[in-house]
């Protein structure tokens, strides 16, 4: 079943980063779309409609990030998991925290612990989404 296990858009300059961590996403169920970097994520998350997000911090035009923090900060999609993907460096965690980053994962990857991570944040907005849809949300 495409898709079953969510949507992810996965935002990193480096194509062959980009295509390894699509791959291992696709291998267990996740629909992915790529973007090469922050600018590209905020004009095509409305249209893609990811369930996670996950971006590199150093891209040109845009950062993860700039992109995160406009992501939060924005109604539409500010309830969207994101993590990044980077070398994970004191610098990089407390300013991802600052730019509302949901998790890290540290460069050079284990393929398991990034689908690890990603189905986390998919099944906690999931709940988080049942919780909202049962508090009169209803269209």
């Amino acid at each position: 079943m495409p898709g079953a296990s969510g949507r992810v858009l996965v935002v990193d300059d480096n194509k062959v980063i980009r295509q390894l961590i699509k791959v291992n996403l696709e291998l267990e169920g996740f629909e992915v779309v790529t973007a090469s970097d922050g600018a590209e994520c905020l004009d095509i998350v409305h249209d893609v409609a990811p369930d996670v997000i996950t971006l590199d911090v150093v891209m040109p035009r845009l950062d993860g990030f700039g992109a995160a923090a406009r992501l939060k900060a924005d109604p539409r999609t500010r309830d969207l998991p994101v993590a990044i993907i980077s070398a994970c460096t004191q610098y990089e965690v407390e300013s991802g925290i600052e730019a509302g980053v949901d998790a890290f994962i540290a460069k050079p990857f284990e393929p398991a612990e990034l689908v690890q991570v990603v189905r986390r944040l998919v099944e906690r907005r999931g709940r988080r989404e049942r919780r909202g849809a049962g508090a009169g949300q209803r269209g």
